[in-house]
């Protein structure tokens, strides 16, 4: 039988402990192995703000995907060092779709505002072969809902990196983070697992970006008959923290004018009474 998560609150009276559970969860964790984001931070060796975009991370017009760049750059958020962190609020507005850009950057990352509960976080997401270029936007809105023990270091993660080779028989990432279109045409997300947990149990925003805007251009591309289509603005409001799963995207989308699509959507955990869990909404633009 698979062992339960636990909340990593659960080990605040142990710095041992809870050091050995924040390895375990920050190695098992797939959202920034997948995507390829190395944090500092976190993680011992050279700063690396880069981000490679693979096939895996383009939608069908040929531009880069939303949820690479919001999991790329969760902004808002104290690091795991310092504070046992609680996304609430992500925004990002892409300015350019970058469909011959190969690198990110994510550059001028930070919170503009810590309060003593509340973290407020932007930056800016770039060509890194070309800097002035400027791909998107990210804004973000954070809570602190523990305080670790002190004393905690950067963690040696060698050996449980992920090599995504680029190729195009990568699967698309809505099958590496486990979704499925079930038959009565609702996304889900499987039931919560390590590798879609984060420290405190509960759904990554990793898993969640990834199947929200999988979900948001199979509506847009029914509403507008294609599926060329370009998120250009994105806002997901994390409203409660996703605890059992699995996780079902229930959504509408609504033709706009001069080629635009919206599309709204709720998250909802079946497995905790169908709480909704999560709220986005996407603008898309109908490219060609």
């Amino acid at each position: 039988m698979t062992e339960p998560l636990r909340d990593i609150r659960e080990f605040m009276g142990d710095a041992d402990a809870y050091r050995d559970e924040l390895y375990k969860r920050w190695t098992g964790l797939l959202s920034y192995r997948y995507i390829g984001r190395n944090h500092s931070s976190m993680n011992i060796g050279d700063s690396d703000d880069t981000v490679v975009i693979r096939r895996d991370m383009r939608n069908e017009a040929g531009g880069i995907m939303v949820a690479p760049l919001a999991i790329a750059s969760p902004e808002g958020c104290q690091t795991d060092m310092v504070a046992v962190p609680n996304p609430v609020i992500a925004s990002v507005q892409i300015v350019d779709p970058g469909y011959d850009v190969q690198r990110v950057e994510i550059v001028d990352s930070g919170n503009v505002h810590q309060g003593r509960m509340m973290g407020y976080g932007r930056c800016k997401i770039v060509d890194a072969d070309d800097p002035d270029r400027v791909i998107a936007f990210n804004e973000g809105q954070g809570a602190i809902i523990g305080v670790p023990p002190e004393g905690l270091g950067k963690m040696d993660v060698s050996g449980t990196e992920l090599v995504i080779e680029d190729s195009p028989d990568l699967p698309p990432l809505w099958e590496a983070f486990g979704a499925a279109k079930r038959d009565d045409g609702h996304w889900q997300l499987p039931a919560l697992s390590l590798e879609l947990a984060s420290p405190d149990a509960a759904l990554h925003i990793g898993p969640q970006h990834v199947v929200l805007e999988t979900a948001a251009i199979d509506l847009a591309a029914d509403a507008a008959g294609t599926r060329k289509l370009q998120v250009v603005s994105w806002h997901v409001m994390f409203m409660s923290r996703g605890k059992v799963g699995p996780f079902r995207v229930d959504g509408t989308a609504h033709v706009g004018g001069a080629g635009k699509v919206g599309v709204r959507m709720l998250l909802h955990d079946e497995g905790n009474g169908d709480k909704a869990v999560t709220s986005a909404a996407a603008v898309f633009e109908v490219v060609g």
